[in-house]
């Protein structure tokens, strides 16, 4: 986790940024991504090889917004949440709220997690969770990503925000915790 956390996160922000900047292009960033993405591959397998099967502490649903391509950060999340016993059903990157919606109906999400990276995306998070709130969906939404913070997660009536993935698992702890009491 300190490799992923301390070297592989950091340097995806300095990618982003000359990208941003247009130092880098395409071809680059998306080398980036793939190499970032074996690395926490290799990290998931050795954090699960302990061999140990947990009981599912519960069921979290993770996505990475519609018109989002960067899905890294969620990746680490659902990497760190495994490790911790839960039931994690990632559904990919670029995907539309209904869709988002209606796994979390069909996997009876606890908690569905919405990452985003780019600005142009974190208003498709308050698209799903004011979609799944009107619903009367019963899951508690989180969100997550460089572009987001716990103002704009408290704007989009979001349960709460995590600002890496060590963070998403003491909310998701939290929240989990709280739907369990009937809080």
């Amino acid at each position: 986790m300190s490799l992923i956390q301390d070297r592989v996160l950091p340097a995806l922000e300095e990618v982003g940024a000359c990208y941003e900047c247009g130092d880098f292009f395409l071809p680059q960033l998306l080398a980036s991504s793939e190499a970032a993405q074996a690395v926490c591959r290799l990290a998931e397998q050795r954090l699960l090889s302990g061999g140990k099967t947990l009981e599912s502490r519960g069921t979290v649903l993770l996505a990475t917004v519609e018109g989002d391509l960067h899905d890294l950060g969620k990746n680490v999340v659902a990497m760190v949440l495994k490790s911790r016993g839960y039931r994690v059903v990632d559904i990919g990157k670029d995907v539309p709220a209904e869709a988002i919606l209606e796994a979390a109906e069909m996997e009876k999400a606890d908690v569905v997690g919405l990452s985003a990276l780019m600005t142009t995306t974190v208003e498709r998070m308050e698209e799903v969770v004011s979609m799944g709130k009107a619903r009367g969906m019963s899951c508690r939404f989180i969100l997550g990503g460089a572009a987001v913070n716990a103002q704009f997660a408290e704007k989009a009536g979001a349960d709460g925000y995590a600002l890496d993935a060590i963070e998403a698992s003491r909310l998701v702890d939290r929240l989990v915790g709280e739907k369990k009491r009937g809080e």
